[in-house]
């Protein structure tokens, strides 16, 4: 695995830590390496999603961190937790908790198609990496508010990798 380094683009963040993320090339390709081990048969350990769903999951949330959907607005209440949640979430390369709420926006209803999803992820991916910090959306996350590129970086991170442990890969 890459070593992962400090960034001059963190030191805008709290959490200044040598944290995982996706702008780092390594753990990018990392995860691309994960994502080629799902097939339709891989178990889920937790949750309701099929690998093809996850993935399409995970691609639809990579096109809020780039700007190419902007998330909807949340409720009140939604909002208020998810700055309260947001540091102890980016605090720490802690994995996300298990059956954690979906916005419904990126809740996938349908069947996708596996290897399209497959390859829809994998350029998603290499076009957040490409596109570094200067790439990342400006418009607030539906539940956890701001983020600067830093933080869009190591929570598309901890996204991706919670659901390929979703699937034990």
């Amino acid at each position: 695995m890459a070593p992962i380094v400090s960034r001059p683009w963190e030191s805008d963040t709290e959490n200044n830590l040598q944290m995982k993320n996706l702008f780092e090339v390594g753990i990018a390709d990392d995860l691309k390496a994960r994502v080629a081990q799902l097939c339709p048969g891989s178990e889920r350990v937790w949750g309701s999603m099929t690998p093809a769903q996850a993935m399409a999951h995970c691609s639809a949330s990579l096109e809020w961190a780039i700007g190419e959907r902007t998330p909807p607005r949340a409720g009140l209440f939604v909002r208020i937790t998810g700055r309260l949640i947001k540091p102890m979430v980016l605090k720490d390369d802690k994995p996300f908790r298990r059956n954690s709420p979906t916005a419904p926006d990126l809740i996938i209803h349908n069947e996708p198609k596996m290897e399209a999803e497959r390859v829809r992820l994998c350029t998603m991916i290499d076009r957040f990496v490409k596109a570094g910090p200067d790439g990342c959306t400006t418009h607030a996350h539906s539940f956890f508010g701001p983020l600067n590129p830093a933080e869009w970086s190591i929570l598309m991170y901890k996204h991706l990798d919670h659901h390929l442990r979703q699937f034990g890969v």
